[in-house]
């Protein structure tokens, strides 16, 4: 089966079937709208091919409680509020009644590991509990609050990726636990103060992370220095990689979301968001994407990366729909949701869609050992329809879906 690249590029007269009878089904594929019908698509064909969604990934060789699973569905929970189809909402909740049980505990996630990731499927709950009403839902919560009560912090209060990465924090973390820990505070919390630790986080690990040269932020920091891939002077590794970029920016709209309507962090995270965009725009290539290893487009290697490309675009319109961004950035968002559409998602001779040009992983430290270098990012698994960027894509396409239908 051969696979053709780029949604709107020509292929053989299977393809070109396949592609009418979407196109008869979902005019607005033909024209790039920003309405993606290509998403609930691909959507669909999740759940087609993973009936048991927590069986669309692996994660530390098991099918456990995930991140990346988290993502997808949060992808869906987005489609699925913005008309999609009620499959959608089940789906999420067939996974979350897999791993809870009736006391809400979660079955894999172990709190003593601290991983910061484990927060991420958690927010999917907070939607589940007020669809559903089930109690389980608002007791898992309550245990995923209970590890960011106790989560390692660095010196500088930042919460630790995870209890075997001490003193470390990575940019993603700060997708993973701050949305949730805005979220769950002002639905269920007494404490307003955690508001002003959240957005403490964020602005400490962008004065730390950020390149004064480029304004582009580095994907971690080790306060201790004790890492072989932490600077000797700066604890920072030494690399731009979009996808950590673009777990950060979108940890900034999601978080800014769940701010009090009058608390000051929502300024402050506006102008680190707008200063991160302002950098990016530079390195957003002519398709509309970004590359895996954002500022350096001209080494051999690189690649105009799925995942990175997705978070921005969703980060940046979703930026400009809270009226964080300047509304002109809706251009950047829409460039890079055209170059999803033609040089990232394909369709193959059966009809079904793909996401490609996804890094199926990338991360610092552990065994075996990742340094954070150049080489080390363009070495990663460059593959097809990975949860990281079917998840991202979902995300961009629900947020240009609103570009299309402003809400009343």
């Amino acid at each position: 089966m051969s696979i053709k690249r780029g949604f709107l590029e020509t292929p053989n007269p299977r393809f070109i079937l396949s592609l009418l009878l979407l196109v008869l089904i979902f005019p607005a594929c033909a024209n790039e709208s920003t309405d993606s019908p290509v998403a609930d698509l691909l959507a669909s064909q999740q759940i087609e091919r993973f009936p048991d969604p927590w069986l669309m990934r692996k994660s530390d060789g098991e099918y456990a409680w995930s991140y990346t699973h988290g993502l997808v569905l949060l992808g869906m929970e987005q489609l699925f509020k913005q008309g999609g189809d009620e499959s959608y909402a089940d789906y999420i909740q067939s996974y979350a009644d897999h791993f809870i049980d009736a006391e809400g505990n979660i079955d894999t996630f172990k709190i003593t590991e601290f991983n910061i990731d484990s927060i991420n499927a958690g927010k999917m709950l907070f939607f589940l509990y007020q669809h559903t009403g089930d109690n389980r839902y608002r007791l898992a919560m309550d245990t995923l609050r209970e590890q960011l009560e106790w989560q390692p912090r660095t010196h500088s209060g930042g919460f630790w990726h995870k209890r075997k990465y001490p003193w470390q924090i990575w940019l993603d973390g700060l997708y993973m636990a701050q949305p949730f820990y805005a979220q769950f505070e002002i639905l269920f919390g007494e404490d307003p103060s955690v508001f002003d630790d959240i957005v403490s986080q964020f602005v400490v690990i962008e004065r730390k992370t950020r390149d004064e040269e480029t304004g582009l932020l580095y994907h971690g920091w080790d306060e201790s220095g004790l890492q072989q891939w932490a600077d000797d002077e700066t604890g920072l590794s030494p690399g731009h990689w979009s996808r950590a970029m673009g777990w950060y920016a979108m940890a900034i709209v999601d978080t800014i979301e769940h701010l009090p309507e009058a608390h000051e962090g929502r300024q402050v995270l506006g102008a680190i968001m707008a200063r991160l965009v302002e950098a990016l725009i530079p390195y957003q290539h002519e398709s509309g994407l970004w590359y895996q290893v954002t500022n350096q487009g001209n080494r051999a290697g690189n690649w105009l990366e799925a995942s990175g490309s997705a978070m921005f675009t969703y980060a940046i319109a979703k930026g400009v729909r809270l009226g964080i961004l300047n509304d002109q950035l809706t251009a950047v968002a829409k460039k890079g949701y055209s170059g999803l559409l033609k040089k990232i998602v394909s369709i193959d001779e059966e009809g079904k869609v793909h996401v490609n040009d996804i890094c199926r992983s990338a991360g610092l430290g552990g065994t075996p050992y990742r340094d954070g270098t150049y080489e080390y990012y363009i070495s990663t698994d460059r593959v097809s329809d990975d949860a990281h960027g079917i998840g991202s894509f979902l995300l961009a396409a629900s947020e240009m879906i609103r570009l299309n239908q402003p809400e009343m």
